[in-house]
């Protein structure tokens, strides 16, 4: 494994770089590191892939100013600076938003996207009320500097999954994403400011002509499956998968299968570089 800093404008990036063969850039969830991939890379590692992944900016090991900046031009940056011309995007959540937007804007360095739990930007789906009141006290809690409290919501949020029992995941899982979601708690953490795409996403999926996966759990917040369907409704060449028994947080959950389902998807396409 290769650990590097890639500078970016007003910035510095954590890059763990893996393996070899065709390029798979990993793209973490908001409320985790770029660590959170560890359980899923081995499996596509074997499978014969080189896998990246990096901390976006004032998150893990990245750094940033309070400058303006857009998550897209950092992917490409980090490509750039691996010598990747194109690479297949598995973004989770967050991170599953930023990989469509990033294949929108430059959709010659994209030769596939799988989403995982990802929304759709430009498309806004209303919470079911159960899940509302979740969102309603995870926002009240960031407001009043509650840390502890905070972390606990995002891992009944995004770990458990909405309604379900604490002791449906093991609890070194709830307990990773519990420090991690403390971490970004820290108010003097800089973040700087992301610069959304415009038109958004739902506006211009007729620029996703590369294969997409949107895959989401079953135990996940409503709004990602609603929007896994409308792209498999309206993207070129896309589909929607659920998985049984999961949440949010697939790759820490069911990190075997999740890695079968991709590299099935991967396996038609020619090599690429």
């Amino acid at each position: 494994m290769a650990e590097r800093r890639i500078d970016v404008p007003g910035g510095r990036l954590a890059v763990h770089d893996f393996g070899d063969g065709s390029p798979i850039l990993l793209l973490h969830a908001s409320v985790v590191d770029s660590w959170a991939w560890e359980p899923l890379t081995p499996f596509l590692l074997a499978a014969g892939y080189r896998v990246v992944a990096f901390d976006r900016r004032g998150v893990g090991d990245s750094t940033t100013a309070d400058v303006r900046f857009s998550d897209r031009a950092d992917a490409i940056a980090v490509l750039d600076a691996l010598d990747i011309g194109r690479a297949a995007l598995v973004g989770n959540s967050r991170g599953g938003t930023i990989a469509i937007d990033t294949a929108v804007e430059y959709p010659d360095r994209v030769i596939s996207i799988a989403t995982i739990g990802a929304s759709l930007g430009g498309y806004e789906v209303e919470p079911v009320p159960r899940e509302a009141a979740l969102f309603k006290e995870r926002d009240r809690l960031e407001r009043v500097d509650d840390p502890d409290a905070y972390a606990d919501v995002c891992v009944r949020l995004w770990v458990d999954g909405p309604g379900q029992p604490a002791e449906r995941v093991p609890e070194d899982i709830r307990e990773l994403v519990r420090e991690m979601c403390l971490e970004l708690a820290d108010r003097d953490r800089v973040w700087g400011q992301p610069q959304r795409l415009e038109p958004p996403a739902a506006e211009r999926l007729g620029r996703l002509t590369m294969p997409l996966l949107a895959i989401t759990g079953a135990l996940d917040v409503s709004a990602v499956a609603v929007a896994a369907y409308y792209l498999a409704a309206n993207a070129p060449d896309a589909r929607a998968v659920v998985m049984p028994d999961v949440a949010h947080m697939i790759g820490l959950e069911a990190p075997e299968e999740l890695g079968a389902l991709i590299t099935d998807f991967l396996a038609p396409l020619p090599r690429w570089s």
